[in-house]
């Protein structure tokens, strides 16, 4: 445990913002699971609703530093691609 008066500081920060991060991690990926998922199961209206919820969760994620704006960006076209194709096998 750390005895320093700015150390104990930064281990409550770092808690604080390890909590908020994981729930936007967490959200996010809730989301694209359940767009596979819909996906997967052949409802691709849904599917598309649940997509911009990913859409959105993923872009706030990047936006808050959270993840990489970059690795939302694959996350993003990799979803799209899947529902494309999706689609276009209907």
């Amino acid at each position: 445990m750390a005895n320093i008066k700015s150390a104990k500081k930064r281990i409550r920060q770092t808690e604080k913002r390890t909590a908020r991060n994981r729930h936007y991690v967490a959200t996010s990926r809730t989301y694209v699971n359940n767009t596979r998922q819909l996906i997967d199961a052949g409802k691709l209206d849904e599917a598309e609703e649940m997509a911009r919820n990913a859409y959105s969760a993923l872009d706030k994620s990047a936006r808050k530093g959270v993840i990489h704006r970059g690795n939302a960006a694959r996350r993003k076209g990799r979803l799209m691609a899947r529902l494309a194709a999706a689609k276009a096998a209907v």
